[in-house]
């Protein structure tokens, strides 16, 4: 029985731990950009080759200790068209940064891991 509950203990103390991945809504992403906190915002789209490639190597920088405190939005590129009017996003896969609710980076159609690192570490640096 401790074993079970030491393992329930590392499961929530890592699920504590990662970073936050959501789809995008409009209230929770002006609550995240007026708090300062370290947001991405990932311009995708279910058809983009560029976007399914990207979608795993997120998920896995995201899940990093050193980027829990990064919470990563996904807007639908097809259905949020004022938002990407609003952030001149002409391009799926265009993932922008913001810290302290301000942009700080841009990357668009990149497929690096090493790329992506260093575009979401902007946020928090």
């Amino acid at each position: 029985m401790r074993h079970i509950a030491g393992i329930l203990v590392l499961v929530l103390a890592f699920g504590t731990a990662a970073a936050a991945e959501a789809p995008y809504d409009e209230a929770s992403f002006h609550k995240l950009l007026s708090s300062g906190r370290p947001v991405a915002l990932d311009f995708s789209a279910s058809w983009c080759p560029t976007c399914r490639a990207q979608a795993p190597l997120l998920r896995s920088i995201t899940g990093e200790p050193g980027f829990k405190d990064l919470t990563l939005l996904v807007a639908d590129y097809d259905k949020e068209r004022a938002l990407r009017k609003s952030y001149n996003v002409s391009m799926q896969s265009t993932l922008i940064v913001f810290r302290g609710g301000q942009e700080v980076a841009r990357s668009t159609g990149d497929t690096s891991r090493s790329g992506l690192t260093r575009l979401l570490a902007a946020a928090l640096h």
